[in-house]
């Protein structure tokens, strides 16, 4: 096990904000509401959620939709003429399905796309705008919004450990880095690693082989697992609850509940506004990892096993 990072295990920014399986859940029922269908009218209703100038939002209007794919935690529309419509939704953004006739959420709305069949509608809960949309056109620009990450469930094993091994950092840290992985953030990553029975806090370039399969095996198994868990629940409609704490993790978003493995108490690391929550009997062979917030506070207090806990 490598040693305590002195930096934050994910970018500050993160949160809860909806990973692979949920993007994914979205994606399949864009396709079949929207894909193939004419936008009649964009419309933005709050203008902090358009970040780009140029095309505006009507170039959208009378187009049909031929395609919708995923980039990272993004979701594109994709019209003719290489016009694309990039949505980040971020920490509170979501996704809503309105039959003709009804009216968005005030509040909430942020933007809407009308068709003859519905209205998708963008919200955002809270009062932080951190939603966005692009309106970009060209493949060249569509790019610009790549970061570069290994899709998880079509990486073959070696090329997962060529980018595992790409930088040395903690585990956690590598597998929510939008540049090496793609879609994982800090829930999914958190269930992988339990599975993987291994420590957030361990260093890329101290994973021996074994490791790393076991890595790339519960990565797989994890997602695909809540791809059809969440798609079941779904029943092929729009995801009417997108949450990073879902019934039947593991241990992210568990803190003192059971592992469902061991029945050790679920431990977590907090720093600023994230948690990593790992098992310490199954991730770390009993060891307590420092919370800073607490370690801190109680000093030499501070219990160094799973057993003083």
């Amino acid at each position: 096990m490598g040693p305590i990072m002195s930096y934050p295990l994910v970018p500050r920014h993160y949160g809860p904000m909806p990973e692979l399986p949920d993007i994914n859940l979205y994606l399949e029922a864009l396709r079949t509401h929207v894909v193939g269908a004419t936008v009649d009218r964009f419309q933005i209703l709050n203008p902090f959620v358009l970040r780009s100038v140029d095309p505006g939002p009507s170039a959208w209007d009378g187009r049909p939709v031929i395609g919708v794919t995923r980039m990272g935690k993004q979701i594109v529309l994709e019209g003719e003429d290489e016009l694309y419509l990039v949505i980040h939704l971020m920490i509170a953004g979501r996704l809503r399905w309105l039959d003709p006739g009804k009216k968005p959420p005030r509040r909430l709305s942020l933007a809407t796309l009308s068709f003859a069949d519905g209205v998708l509608v963008l919200t955002e809960a809270g009062t932080k705008r951190r939603a966005s949309i692009h309106v970009v056109r060209g493949r060249d620009k569509l790019d610009a919004f790549d970061r570069g990450g290994l899709e998880p469930l079509e990486a073959d094993f070696e090329s997962f450990a060529a980018r595992l091994k790409l930088e040395n950092h903690t585990l956690k840290r590598t597998l929510t880095d939008p540049r090496l992985f793609s879609g994982i953030g800090n829930a999914y990553s958190d269930e992988i690693l339990h599975r993987a029975r291994l420590s957030p806090l361990t260093w890329t370039s101290r994973l021996d082989d074994e490791g790393v399969r076991r890595l790339y095996d519960a990565m797989r198994d994890v997602l695909e697992e809540w791809i059809d868990r969440l798609r079941s629940e779904a029943r092929g409609g729009f995801p009417a609850k997108v949450t990073a704490f879902r019934e039947g993790m593991a241990v992210h978003g568990r803190y003192g509940k059971a592992c469902p493995v061991c029945g050790s108490p679920v431990q977590r690391i907090r720093y600023a506004e994230n948690e990593t929550n790992y098992c310490a009997t199954c991730q770390t062979g009993g060891r307590l990892l420092a919370d800073r917030a607490l370690s801190r506070l109680l000093k030499d207090d501070w219990p160094k096993s799973i057993d003083e806990w």
